[in-house]
């Protein structure tokens, strides 16, 4: 699927102060993510990547790995410094990390 120029860390090492991408769709997003986060669904990453700083390492989440590793080579293909993270919101969740939502409800990864 993916070649060895994917980068994956594991939830546990992406710091609090890390750039951490959320590519997920809007209702995902919506319904749980971490406060931290930045948000630009994997379809328009193209068009916004300006808005992605090239000079810091960039954590790339999803639901579980998939969309954020298509995101991760891209960006690397493209000169950023990007990583996976290991099995995406789920794990997040999972992990106990801090988590948000949009919706006025306890926040779920959907």
């Amino acid at each position: 699927m993916f070649g060895a120029n994917v980068p994956v860390v594991e939830v546990g090492t992406v710091p609090d102060d890390g750039y951490l991408l959320d590519v997920r769709e809007d209702d995902e997003w919506r319904a749980g993510h971490a406060p931290q986060a930045v948000h630009i669904p994997l379809h328009e990453l193209s068009q916004r990547a300006g808005e992605v700083p090239q000079d810091r390492q960039v954590y790339v989440i999803c639901r579980v790995g998939g969309r954020s590793a298509q995101a991760v080579q891209a960006l690397n293909d493209a000169g950023w410094q990007a990583a996976n993270v290991a099995g995406g919101m789920s794990a997040w969740a999972l992990a106990g990390r801090g988590m948000a939502s949009e919706t006025g409800t306890d926040p779920k990864v959907v």
